[in-house]
């Protein structure tokens, strides 16, 4: 009998909440450049026309790129960009910022390469949402704004959903993506994300993976780039940086992510990020 399909994305969503911001829907003419700025994505979408993309040396992303059919193009994480377009009649456009929550420690964000470039063909399903986003931008309605922020935030759910089936087509060959994509990893990746707070075994997580624990132990290591004792511990840890910037008592977070008490997770918190988190957090916001 086939395993239960699980759902991979909406735990890490749910922990990890990302926003969309439409700033522009139109023609973009000559050279645009988008500088970047802390803790803020891009997601654009060429609706029209033709495309060459500049990047900066030694950011992760090809220097030059060239697009001639329409396309999303994810930028996850902070790259100024640069799109040379003809002069006059330039190239149609529909663009969003997006804000992951805990920026570049975001555990989606820090999976991806530094540009997703695909296609708007090549997602099965893409186009009813993109003709609602491209509706709602075409003209101004009632609420139009806010529906298209949430529209992008369909579209790019289901490029995630994608990227997640197809990881070597973007690039990825290793990571939490690629762990995603395994269906036995993803099983037990699934599970940690969702209850970090048990005092989870490798015989544990092998099992809830439906392998031996050797076999899950080299294959999660091979996959994901960590034991799987060290990535649960990150994931607590991530996490608890991100309640603990919205606010949330350290023993309050100590507890919901299964550490014995604040101090634990203050030493382990120290030993992941170099500070302890009160003085973590006043760096952070200052």
């Amino acid at each position: 009998m086939a395993a239960e399909p699980v759902d991979r994305l909406s735990t890490l969503l749910d922990r990890f909440h990302v926003r969309a911001s439409l700033f522009h829907s139109g023609p973009l003419c000559g050279r645009s450049t988008f500088e970047a700025q802390p803790d803020r994505a891009f997601l654009h979408v060429l609706r029209r026309g033709q495309l060459q993309i500049v990047h900066a040396a030694r950011t992760g992303a090809p220097r030059r790129v060239v697009v001639d059919e329409p396309t999303l193009l994810l930028y996850p994480r902070a790259l100024t960009h640069s799109f040379i377009n003809p002069p006059q009649d330039g190239s149609d456009f529909t663009c969003a910022t997006l804000r992951f929550d805990g920026g570049d420690r975001n555990p989606i964000v820090a999976a991806l390469p530094a540009l997703v470039q695909l296609p708007l063909d090549a997602v099965p399903g893409l186009r009813p949402a993109l003709d609602l986003l491209f509706a709602e931008t075409d003209r101004v309605r009632c609420g139009s704004r806010l529906l298209a922020d949430r529209l992008f935030e369909v579209v790019l759910i289901q490029l995630l959903r994608w990227v997640i089936d197809h990881p070597q087509a973007v690039g990825v060959s290793s990571g939490l993506v690629m762990g995603l994509s395994d269906p036995r990893l993803a099983r037990a990746l699934v599970a940690l994300h969702a209850a970090p707070q048990d005092d989870w075994s490798l015989a544990q997580m092998a099992a809830v993976a439906g392998m031996s624990r050797s076999a899950f132990a080299e294959a999660f290591k091979a996959v994901i780039g960590s034991t799987p004792a060290a990535y649960l511990t990150n994931w607590r840890l991530t996490v608890a940086s991100t309640l603990l910037q919205a606010g949330q008592p350290q023993k309050l977070v100590a507890a919901e992510l299964g550490f014995s008490t604040g101090s634990s997770l203050s030493r382990a918190f120290k030993q992941r990020f170099g500070s302890a988190p009160r003085e973590w957090l006043a760096g952070a916001s200052g």
